[in-house]
């Protein structure tokens, strides 16, 4: 009995390829959808957090407005929360896409010509060697612009609602510094420290970021060393 399957001295048939192909198709598509769902529920959190704080912040006159600076901290952990399993969810809708652009559409289209010749064999090496196509901060930036920057922008304005008419409205700058010192034990300055870093940090990242997308062709081929063509026998 052989130690393991031997595969080469048989050909695969026609029927045999696309069996297998639909049952690869149809077990990325599920763990894409899965990893799908994972996303609301980060994005549930957050916002269920945020509405405490505001809940907690405005439901007394005497409350701290750091709880809001709080909140603000606790929804930045569940962004990157959410960026990382957003890069997760991205491995498998990468591979659903190269299957559906290069195996389901030329036969919808009755030309069977796949548009990237080597489709089958970065998928076959992807799935040896499973690889993010997307970088933290293009998850991030995707995941701010998607959900996370309206929520942030609540968060902003209800500091400053909260600062400026709870308990009774600001009659004077000296007032506002006052309610953001923290009861004196840290600087009026440090809550505008951290909104301001937090809105620097959003806007670098929006601009500058790269924009997510697992279909560019030099993310998936990066892993194709010297050694993994020789462990694979890829002749490309």
């Amino acid at each position: 009995m052989p130690e393991h399957a031997d595969y080469e001295s048989t050909p695969l048939t026609r029927p045999e390829y696309i069996s297998a192909i639909v049952h690869l198709y149809r077990g990325e598509l599920f763990r894409a959808n899965a990893w799908r769902l994972r996303l609301d529920q980060t994005t549930n959190w957050a916002v269920l957090t945020s509405a405490g704080v505001l809940t907690y912040s405005f439901g007394d006159g005497h409350h701290s407005p750091w709880s809001i600076i709080a909140g603000l901290a606790i929804v930045t952990l569940f962004l990157y929360i959410e960026a990382r399993r957003f890069r997760f969810a991205d491995v498998w809708r990468s591979r659903v896409r190269m299957i559906e652009e290069n195996f389901y559409g030329p036969i919808l289209r009755r030309d069977p010509v796949s548009p990237e010749a080597q489709w089958g064999t970065l998928v076959a090496v992807d799935l040896f060697r499973p690889s993010f196509k997307m970088s933290v901060f293009a998850a991030l930036r995707t995941r701010l612009l998607r959900n996370y920057l309206p929520i942030y922008a609540v968060l902003s304005v209800a500091f400053v609602v909260k600062v400026g008419t709870q308990p009774t409205t600001a009659q004077s700058w000296l007032e506002i510094r006052e309610r953001m010192g923290g009861d004196g034990i840290v600087p009026w300055w440090i809550p505008l420290a951290v909104f301001g870093a937090f809105g620097l940090g959003c806007l670098v990242l929006i601009v500058f970021g790269r924009r997510s997308s697992s279909y560019d062709l030099d993310d998936w081929t990066y892993e194709l060393t010297d050694d993994t063509r020789k462990r694979l026998a890829i002749d490309l």
